[in-house]
């Protein structure tokens, strides 16, 4: 452990306390960056030269992100001036009765639906779809963005059941089969799942639901003062994103439409994205379209919504189409950096943590043996973690949520299984510890806990600041992780 290393574990434990004190971290990360790379070359030019290389790292990693968010507000702005997204979600009513059962809904749904595809693909399409009439029917906004948070980022996530993808890298490590692991994985992402989402609702849902035909007032919202970028929203407040994306204010520009042309766009845009979710779900599990590749759901939901907001601006407004699709494409984009920007700079400190960005951002060569201080840290103190079941259980819970800080979690799974087999006794015991260790790395960075993960799709697509939905998250997934891992330890170990 050098000087850099220490530097860099104290940026990590100042970040989030930063985040805890709810204030604002890009300060903190830029000047830990810098340290990092003062320290580790003993150069000043080196320490500058990190804090923009990590910014165009962070960038990097995060832009297909940024993009996805911005298309997919794009095409919801188009069906909001066509006055669409009311039409679509009016028969959605009976299934979101009040706030109470559109959170249970919403939370079961995006369960699923993450647990065939990820929970970044189909976010969009909860977004577009579910996401309104849960909030029109009485869910805050916030008790909406935890429960798809809790349910995609970290149920669906952690246990990666039907993929398989978090199970086989743990099990490289530790030498089991990977179903072993899956199996344990899923029962304790279910059980700090349920702790997590009750935990969330009787603090944030059950006193906070409003009366169903409460939009007008939430539209009203928007038209209060004007909050500086970055501030929270005080206790009971619409977030003004929110306000945007779920209840647009009508100017005296806004020119009425056909409601035949509403119903048009209302039909066809949830049988769009069925057609798509059926195709996928077809490709994985029959033989009958080809299988989508790993990692393309993401950019097929995306392309999708680019045509569907050109199309939606030519019927709209045939003569106008080619001005609003540029409007609609460039408010997305600026909705997306300006209410996501923030997590770059904090991306770009983390990444310098790690091998596989640390070369390129501290300005080493192609070939140099670059650091990485995040794993270094971890590997220190393995050798001095008991081999006490419960000892074992919990120490593989945090050395998760650790690799977990990485925005990703998954490669640092078979550290975590190699890990747990040199703790464990017998195959039973390396697969618990195994699962624990993977669970606390998926809830973390994949993520619930820290917000340059894809957390920050939730907070874009709900419009609920990042940082706020993070602190929120904190104490109920922290809650559920410890005590599945308790009960991981009393059953399965």
């Amino acid at each position: 452990m050098s000087a850099a290393h220490w530097v860099y574990l104290l940026g990590l434990v100042i970040l989030i306390g930063t985040v805890v004190a709810k204030k604002n971290v890009i300060a903190p990360a830029i000047i830990a960056t810098f340290v990092t790379g003062l320290v580790y070359q003993g150069s000043v030019t080196t320490g500058l030269g990190a804090v923009f290389n990590a910014a165009i790292s962070g960038t990097r990693e995060l832009l297909p992100i940024f993009i996805i968010i911005a298309l997919v507000t794009a095409m919801l702005g188009a069906m909001r001036g066509l006055g669409a997204d009311a039409v679509m979600i009016r028969p959605l009513s009976g299934l979101f009765r009040n706030g109470h059962i559109s959170y249970l809904v919403l939370a079961v749904v995006t369960f699923l639906l993450s647990l065939a595809f990820w929970p970044t693909p189909v976010l969009p399409l909860i977004a577009a779809i579910l996401l309104p009439a849960a909030v029109r029917a009485g869910l805050p906004v916030l008790g909406a963005a935890l429960a798809i948070a809790i349910a995609g980022q970290g149920m669906a996530l952690s246990s990666d059941y039907i993929m398989g993808v978090a199970p086989a890298l743990s099990a490289e490590g530790a030498d089991v089969p990977a179903r072993m692991i899956a199996d344990r994985a899923t029962l304790i992402a279910l059980i700090a799942g349920a702790v997590a989402l009750a935990i969330a609702y009787f603090r944030d849902v059950r006193t906070k639901t409003t009366d169903p035909n409460a939009a007008a007032e939430v539209g009203a919202a928007a038209t209060g003062p004007r909050r500086p970028f970055g501030s929270p929203a005080p206790a009971g407040e619409v977030s003004e994103a929110a306000v945007a994306t779920l209840s647009p204010p009508v100017t005296e520009n806004t020119v009425p439409q056909p409601k035949s042309k509403a119903l048009l766009v209302a039909i066809a845009i949830p049988v769009l994205f069925a057609g798509l979710l059926a195709f996928m779900l077809l490709g994985r599990f029959t033989t009958l379209v080809p299988d989508v590749d790993e990692g393309l759901g993401a950019p097929l939901v995306g392309g999708t919504a680019a045509l569907a907001l050109v199309a939606i601006s030519v019927i709209a407004n045939r003569r106008g189409w080619l001005e609003d699709v540029g409007n609609h494409f460039t408010e997305g984009i600026a909705f997306s950096f300006r209410t996501m920007g923030m997590v770059i700079p904090v991306a770009g400190f983390v990444y310098i943590g790690l091998g596989d960005y640390s070369a390129g951002i501290l300005g080493l060569p192609d070939d140099a043996d670059a650091p990485a201080f995040l794993f270094d840290a971890v590997a220190a103190v393995q050798g001095h973690i008991p081999h006490t079941p419960v000892f074992a259980a919990f120490a593989m819970l945090i050395v998760g949520m650790l690799l977990g800080l990485d925005g990703n979690g998954w490669p640092g799974l078979p550290f975590t299984g190699s890990l747990a087999a040199s703790l464990g006794d017998g195959a039973d015991q390396v697969a618990t510890l195994a699962a624990i260790a993977q669970n606390g790395a998926s809830w973390t960075g994949g993520g619930t806990l820290v917000i340059w993960s894809s957390l920050i799709v939730v907070a874009g697509l709900t419009g609920v600041p990042v940082v706020d939905l993070a602190r929120r998250l904190f104490i109920p997934v922290v809650t559920g992780l410890v005590v599945a891992t308790g009960i991981a330890t009393v059953v399965l170990l």
